[in-house]
């Protein structure tokens, strides 16, 4: 039987560690997602990933509801990769999810996850964004819209666009 997050946050906060290890292999792809849509690097995901579980371990004990710690997490992961783009404003973008794609090819990624990546990476911004959240996380749409700070509504928009966008793509490179 698998745990629920918060039981395993109780299991933290009450001193085991491996509880606590549990998430973090729960949730550390969706937070390098997080992190790739913000930063498009894969080293900087790397790390904003690391710090986010740190700050995470560090304020565990003020989580009020350890039912919502996934999107809680996403939170603090979100904080963290608009903070390194601040302390980093010379940044330039880089093909991101080609990196994951190529960080993560032992074996995590097949060929047709890989052309999938590399289709949701020519989507706007906040349509990648909410698309890796949804199916990558995978999070419910409401977890999104907490996590991207935005309304339900607008993140169900968003997707939708996002899926129309999608389906055309493989008719456009036909043509």
């Amino acid at each position: 039987m698998t745990q629920s997050d918060a039981q395993l946050v109780q299991e933290t906060l009450d001193g085991d560690r491996q509880a606590f290890a549990l998430l973090v292999r729960r949730y550390e792809r969706s937070v390098r997602a997080v992190a790739m849509s913000i930063v498009k690097s894969s080293h900087t995901a790397d790390d904003i990933a690391q710090d986010a579980f740190v700050r995470a371990w560090e304020q565990l004990p003020t989580l009020r509801n350890p039912k919502v710690f996934g999107p809680w997490l996403m939170k603090i992961t979100r904080r963290s990769a608009i903070d390194s783009l601040r302390r980093q404003q010379s940044l330039t973008y880089s093909d991101g999810l080609d990196q994951m794609a190529a960080h993560e090819r032992n074996g995590q990624l097949d060929e047709k996850q890989q052309h999938l990546l590399e289709t949701i990476d020519r989507l706007p911004k906040a349509e990648r964004q909410v698309i890796m959240l949804r199916y990558f996380g995978p999070h419910s749409v409401r977890d999104v819209a907490n996590i991207v700070g935005r309304s339900v509504g607008t993140v169900t928009k968003q997707l939708s666009r996002a899926h129309k966008r999608l389906k055309n793509r493989p008719q456009e490179s036909e043509q």
